[in-house]
């Protein structure tokens, strides 16, 4: 009789976890407000710890960066925050979990890629990697700010790749300051509008879309080339 219980647990539990992230992209705004209501100044530490770990962890890319800044920038226009103060804090947390991921990817790549011959490491590849970052990489970087997944992994790959530090600092400053300001203040001038409240998760998803539809045109891109 209960020979399923085992089976069916975890798969209950994974989409009771999937059904929770999907309402927190959805109401972004109302867990914001309870956030802000309930922990006060501590919201900032919040925001900052989900930025700097979104950047800063390769196994984070899920976190909701985009519509967050952007719903961030909304609750500080109704006076819970202070908004120059919340981009300056973002904008570090973005810089600083970049930075990590960066040094993550250049001082563990090399490490799991140590056997030339090895199943984890294929020099071809490792080489075009370097060698693409070395010509496109800043573009790369400035770009996957506003990318999902890519922003989370784009560091990463840069520091496996061993893109020079001194050329990456000063691209992903400006990457990480025009990410967050643009989102942020965005939120903060037309998050409160009643249409766009009353519309808040369609805009939220429209700003997923736009994110994502660099990633879409390259796929497509890519389909339609020879094999």
């Amino acid at each position: 009789m209960h020979y399923h219980d085992g089976l069916e647990s975890p798969c209950t539990a994974f989409m009771d976890i999937l059904l929770q992230l999907v309402d927190i992209v959805l109401h972004l705004d109302k867990h914001l407000e309870v956030l802000a209501a309930n922990y006060g100044q501590w919201i900032y530490v919040i925001l900052f710890a989900i930025i700097f770990c979104e950047t800063g962890l390769v196994i984070a890319p899920f976190l909701p960066g985009d519509s967050l800044l952007f719903v961030a920038g909304g609750l500080a226009a109704t006076g819970n925050m202070d908004v120059h103060l919340l981009a300056l804090i973002l904008f570090v947390a973005a810089v600083l979990g970049d930075n990590l991921n960066y040094w993550i990817g250049r001082v563990v790549g090399p490490r799991v890629f140590r056997w030339e011959q090895s199943r984890w490491f294929n020099r071809a590849a490792f080489d075009k990697t370097h060698a693409y970052f070395e010509h496109h990489g800043g573009k790369t970087i400035i770009a996957a700010r506003f990318i999902p997944l890519l922003r989370s992994f784009a560091p990463f790959v840069a520091g496996v790749g061993k893109m020079d530090w001194q050329r990456f600092l000063p691209l992903d400053i400006f990457g990480g300051a025009l990410w967050i300001g643009s989102l942020t203040y965005a939120g903060y001038f037309f998050a409160n509008i009643p249409f766009v409240r009353s519309n808040l998760s369609f805009f939220i998803f429209g700003i997923i879309g736009v994110s994502l539809l660099p990633v879409v045109v390259a796929w497509a891109k890519s389909r339609r080339r020879p094999a």
